[in-house]
């Protein structure tokens, strides 16, 4: 859209009435004003008072004034970057995640099913963070690291499947790899998400040990323990009720969090989980919200090209009158 700068300009627009209505400061005016380039037209002005001149002189006053009050076309928003976190996820993809004690829409699911919808959903509202991922199982690996491209990451996460790094749980390894991959940035606001169903059994480093790394590092830990606390189950001897979650080192997971000035959460199912991404959500909120400008193009030379053109047409055609 178009607009203008100073506006107020437009309080001299009255000046050329004033001078006219007052002869003797109009006199005064143009007998104090010495413009050397334009000596011969105030001389016309003098002489022959013409209509023509002075709906010319109006003219150029008004393009002046535009010119002076700056002109601009303001373009359409445009989002600035805005300053957040440096957050890894660290996603357990072991045997173990294929259980089925999880539900979306009444729909029985996988636990990392339910993890993809909602950390899916996590990893798209974290506008301004670099989001990396770590998948793990027996070994850790860096799937993406930390990049402000959002929707690759969630990509990288569906694609996450059961067993694709092994049947057992390197809890430890997953943060000395998100540890190792986070610092090799500048420092910033470090965040590491861990989510695990069961407790470290594989791995070089020791979970606890991990923790103080991080810690060393200024890197939070949040943890999550994901799994439903009791199902029914069909056996030989009918149904009757078990914990599939009966492997997760609950006090493991509360231990490296509160070394490294994090927090351990639970989630026995999909809305506890998604409970608990919102609340990560205020606990790391982004820096600042989101910010906008808008592209801004002066125009003021077009009424002053506009000016001049107007002169040098009105003397080209008094001269060949």
């Amino acid at each position: 859209m178009y607009s203008l700068a100073w506006p107020w300009v437009f309080v001299l627009l009255p000046i050329p009435l004033l001078i006219y209505l007052l002869p003797r400061v109009k006199q005064s005016i143009l007998t104090a004003i010495e413009v050397p380039f334009l000596k011969h037209l105030v001389t016309s002005v003098q002489k022959h008072h013409s209509q023509n001149w002075r709906w010319l002189s109006l003219l150029c006053w008004l393009l002046m004034l535009l010119s002076a009050s700056r002109p601009q076309w303001i373009g359409d928003p445009i989002a600035l970057p805005v300053e957040g976190r440096d957050l890894m996820l660290a996603i357990d993809i072991s045997g173990s995640m294929e259980q089925k004690d999880m539900y979306i829409n009444n729909r029985a699911v996988d636990r990392l099913t339910a993890v993809k919808k909602v950390a899916g959903e996590f990893i798209n509202r974290r506008v301004g963070d670099r989001i990396g991922l770590i998948l793990f199982g027996e070994n850790a690996y860096l799937q993406a690291p930390l990049t402000f491209d959002r929707e690759t990451v969630t990509t990288l996460l569906y694609e996450a499947a059961i067993g694709l790094a092994g049947k057992s749980t390197a809890i430890g390894d997953s943060i000395g790899l998100a540890v190792k991959k986070i610092r090799e940035i500048e420092e910033g606001n470090r965040v590491l998400i861990v989510l695990t169903d069961g407790q470290n059994t594989a791995g070089a480093i020791e979970p606890l040990k991990a923790a103080e790394l991080a810690r060393e590092e200024q890197v939070k830990i949040y943890t999550i323990g994901v799994g439903a606390e009791s199902i029914i189950s069909n056996t030989l001897f009918g149904q009757r009720m078990i914990n599939p979650s009966a492997d997760l080192d609950e006090v493991t997971l509360t231990k490296i969090a509160k070394i490294t000035g994090g927090q351990y959460f639970r989630a026995r199912n999909s809305e506890e989980l998604e409970q608990i991404y919102q609340l990560l959500d205020e606990l790391e909120p982004l820096t600042k919200e989101e910010q906008f400008y808008r592209p801004t193009d002066e125009l003021f030379y077009w009424p002053l090209l506009g000016m001049w053109l107007s002169l040098v047409t009105f003397l080209w055609i008094r001269k060949v009158a």
